[in-house]
């Protein structure tokens, strides 16, 4: 199964942008390091039951809004850190909404620890399930979720 990772604005920046919240990794790491774990979880599927992962970040409003709305072209669900756009995109959720694929919401950092503005995520409730908080762990809970979600639907 084709599940697509995507990041959303200034993701790109991991390893450099406030250290002190989002760690050292760069995003190549945290790439890298959640398809190490998807290899883990494919060791005992079949083939045909494999994650494949697909990495894409940009900081583009309507590049993201592309990719959603023709993400069910290709694969069987995303993971999907809206970054900032997780405040206040009504565009990029309704883009979520109206996909026929289900969508895990994840976060690096706890948005409910930090800014009070940080706090809302417009994404919650169309969204099949949200991780936050605990950096690439949140990445590897919201795949083997995702995975086991697609699998029993």
């Amino acid at each position: 199964m084709k599940i697509l990772v995507l990041n959303g604005p200034n993701l790109n920046m991991l390893g450099q942008r406030e250290p002190a919240i989002y760690g050292t990794l760069s995003l190549d790491d945290l790439n890298r390091k959640l398809a190490q774990y998807a290899e883990g979880l494919n060791a005992d599927r079949g083939e045909k039951d494999k994650a494949e992962l697909f990495f894409y970040q940009t900081n583009h409003e309507g590049v993201l809004i592309d990719m959603i709305q023709k993400a069910s072209e290709t694969y069987a669900g995303i993971i999907y850190n809206p970054a900032a756009h997780t405040h206040y995109s009504i565009a990029l959720r309704d883009a979520v909404a109206g996909v026929p694929i289900p969508v895990v919401e994840v976060h690096y950092s706890d948005i409910a620890q930090r800014e009070g503005f940080r706090h809302l995520s417009v994404f919650k409730e169309v969204c099949i399930s949200q991780f936050k908080g605990k950096g690439v762990v949140s990445y590897e809970e919201a795949l083997a979720f995702l995975i086991e979600y697609i699998e029993k639907h």
